[in-house]
């Protein structure tokens, strides 16, 4: 029997691991300049946690999620979105205790039993800020800071779309004049925005069925159910993201598949997706603490879709490539003297703490031919290559190919490794 990973699920293999860990180490870096905190929770939880969170009719908790019983009939659910978990953390940890804005951000795998597709899988991987406690340029400042985080992995044309839903007594009041607006349109619906109607009319706002985004085209403007509360903190939003010189295009009836959002609601798309181009969204959820036993605190957060990201990067031509040194070697004395050249410029390379973004130097240990080691060196995008056979061991020279140029020179074995970090300060 052969097997294969389960359908959704997918290996992540040695070729991508790069481009992942050089996402995860950037969003890091972003994350720790701002002063968010990394947190790390179960990928494991209550299923009560997500049900009461994101809604007992929502899609998620109908059809989406992984739940199963343990050997003591406990029901159980691999996390299907970060908030909920980090929420359940920051209640039973009294987190509340620690700061009065407390910053948190997250990077891991999640779990949806969807139909598998193009940058969105049954496992998929997310990087996501929750904040609690803010005060009232917190939200303004995390969007600003998306956006940083975002130019600074190298996106581009992307789009902030931007909302607001309301408190709750607003978005009561705005799903009963869809109700209205609906009851004559039913039937031009689709059957899973007939059986909304009734659970949660403001989803039927969310459906991607060309059908049913017809209906919805002429639907009432939520803007128009905001209290003047609401609606002020919305117009005060929008005024301090242009003061920021922050990019966003405000959108009629964003919502969001997920019951706990409260006022700001945004989406990040970008066109290199085609017709699922979302890439991330968040919003605030000022009840959801209260809601599941905490304190009475106000929130935000957001998650980004790492698969997606990973595929505009690749569509982009975005991603950074390494500044590769490789060092092809000829016989045992040679081989011996490229391992010291290895040596010496990973330690200058560490003491310089570059990243994997920036260089690397790279030996083959076994006894293979030049030919082969520089289709090796050419696979691996080599900007230098360092080239030892027996010749050049006993004249104690090595030849420096730049592999760009073409060009190469001979230099003592001695400089070797001083020649190369010259050349890659240049760059």
């Amino acid at each position: 029997m052969k097997y294969k990973a389960v359908r959704g699920m997918e290996d992540i293999l040695p070729g991508d691991v790069g481009i992942w860990r050089w996402l995860e180490d950037n969003a890091r870096r972003v994350f720790d300049f701002f002063g968010y905190e990394e947190i790390r929770t179960p990928i494991l939880e209550e299923t009560s946690v997500f049900s009461r969170s994101i809604g007992e009719t929502s899609d998620i908790v109908t059809k989406e999620m992984y739940t199963f019983k343990d050997r003591k009939e406990r029901s159980l659910t691999l996390r299907p979105e970060g908030t909920a978990p980090i929420v359940r953390a920051y209640i039973e940890h009294s987190m509340d205790k620690l700061s009065s804005e407390l910053k948190l951000y997250y990077i891991g795998p999640m779990f949806r039993s969807e139909r598998p597709q193009k940058g969105r899988l049954r496992q998929f991987h997310q990087i996501g800020v929750e904040i609690f406690g803010g005060g009232p340029y917190s939200e303004v400042l995390a969007i600003r800071r998306l956006e940083f985080l975002l130019r600074s992995l190298g996106l581009r044309d992307f789009t902030i779309k931007l909302n607001s839903l309301g408190c709750k007594t607003d978005k009561d009041s705005f799903a009963g004049k869809m109700k209205k607006y609906l009851k004559d349109k039913e039937k031009r619906l689709c059957d899973d925005c007939k059986v909304k109607i009734k659970r949660n009319v403001l989803r039927v706002l969310d459906c991607k069925n060309e059908c049913c985004i017809q209906v919805v085209r002429q639907a009432p403007d939520i803007l128009d159910s905001l209290c003047t509360e609401c609606g002020d903190r919305f117009d005060k939003l929008k005024k301090d993201l242009k003061d920021m010189e922050v990019p966003f295009a405000e959108t009629k009836n964003l919502v969001r598949g997920l019951d706990y959002y409260t006022g700001t609601i945004f989406e990040i798309t970008h066109p290199a997706l085609g017709a699922q181009d979302a890439i991330g969204a968040g919003g605030r959820y000022d009840n959801l603490v209260k809601d599941l036993g905490g304190p009475d605190i106000n929130a935000f957060g957001y998650a980004l879709g790492m698969e997606r990201i990973i595929l505009i990067l690749k569509k982009t031509k975005s991603l950074p490539e390494p500044k590769t040194v490789y060092v092809a070697t000829l016989g045992t004395k040679a081989k011996y003297k490229g391992a010291k050249i290895v040596a010496a410029l990973e330690t200058w390379l560490l003491r310089k703490e570059w990243k994997r973004e920036h260089a690397r130097v790279m030996m083959d240990g076994g006894e293979t031919s030049l030919k082969s080691q520089m289709r090796k060196a050419n696979k691996n995008n080599a900007k230098i290559v360092v080239i030892l056979g027996e010749d050049e061991v006993r004249e104690n020279k090595a030849i420096l190919r730049n592999m760009v140029t073409k060009e190469q020179r001979s230099v003592s074995i001695d400089n070797v490794a001083k020649e190369i970090e010259k050349e890659l300060e240049k760059h």
